[in-house]
């Protein structure tokens, strides 16, 4: 399997001259891409502008961020020309690595936008190396620009930054280093969600070394995902064993929602989900679950009472204007 570090430019509509559409917010300008084979030496590349054809006026801070200006770009072809060549450049078994989580969007929304066949109908597994770094040498939790792994790599700047070709450049450099950091480092994958699971085949379950994630099928909605019984559950990813919740699930902003277990074996779980919606007005759930102190189980039981008293502070208020 090789792998294909990508990274994109963009632009979008320019300061109300140009009307912004709802399904393009943002256009693709620009591709770069080196190729890697499966020991991460490279093997190959790819780089090309894109013919705007929806904003045909540079915004301000894109231009002045790539430094590529709109003659340049009317010199490029089509982007439906330009993927379709970049896919036949990528081959046939290949993983995608980027920096950050927002190419892989960016690149289905504006094949979409083009009415191309999709790169898939259901979530991309691919390497954030963004996140790898962090995870290598931080916190798991930081996430640094390119050019401070870069900086703390100490890997020579031969090209300028900020261009779609130079930037997977550099994302390739990071991630060459990486593969020899620790063993079982790239198993860390990530998931773009633009198109979410559509069936219960399709879900992802997916275990860490310190945590497990669940991505649930659409649903019409919050009462409807909270019925079923792989969403609401609480099992312990090392012996696997279904377990009694000590904090039932609360949420203290509708939009996270929180829990806490305990094992047996080894001890407090910590619940989290996500609500995320979808194109169609559905929702789809992302679930973590992690072990964790009792410092911290009690920290979340006092969120849960807190989120219960704030609960019943509005439902006061709501009842002293009527």
């Amino acid at each position: 399997m090789n792998y294909i570090v990508l990274d994109l430019e963009w632009n979008q509509s320019n300061t109300g001259r140009e009307k912004e559409i709802q399904e393009l917010p943002f256009e693709i300008i620009e591709i770069g891409a080196i190729k890697l084979d499966e020991k991460c030496k490279m093997i190959g590349e790819f780089s090309e502008v894109v013919k705007p054809q929806v904003y045909r006026e540079m915004h301000r801070v894109t231009s002045r961020l790539i430094h590529v200006q709109m003659q340049e770009l009317k010199r490029g072809r089509p982007f439906p020309e330009v993927v379709e060549q970049f896919l036949e450049w990528c081959g046939e078994d290949y993983q995608f690595c980027t920096w950050g989580t927002l190419d892989l969007t960016e690149l289905q929304r504006n094949m979409q936008f083009y009415q191309m066949t999709p790169l898939s109908n259901r979530p991309i597994a691919f390497l954030d190396v963004q996140k790898l770094f962090s995870i290598a040498y931080e916190d798991r939790k930081s996430r640094r620009a390119l050019e401070y792994a870069i900086d703390f790599l100490e890997i020579e700047k031969d090209i300028p930054f900020h261009r779609a070709f130079s930037d997977a450049y550099y994302t390739a450099k990071v991630l060459t280093i990486l593969r020899g950091y620790k063993q079982g480092l790239f198993s860390n994958v990530s998931y773009d969600l633009f198109h979410p699971p559509k069936s219960r085949e399709d879900e992802v379950k997916v275990q860490f070394d310190t945590y497990m994630k669940y991505i649930s099928r659409e649903f019409k909605n919050k009462t409807e995902a909270f019925s079923d019984r792989e969403v609401v559950s609480s099992k312990c990813y090392r012996c696997h064993c279904n377990l009694r919740k000590r904090v039932k699930w609360f949420t203290p902003n509708g939009k996270h929602y929180y829990c806490v277990a305990y094992c047996d074996k080894h001890g407090y779980l910590k619940g989290k989900v996500r609500i995320r919606k979808t194109e169609e007005d559905c929702i789809y759930i992302v679930k973590t679950t992690k072990l964790i102190t009792e410092a911290d189980a009690q920290e979340i039981e006092q969120r849960r009472q807190h989120a219960k008293e704030m609960r019943k502070r509005r439902k006061k208020n709501r009842d002293h204007d009527e």
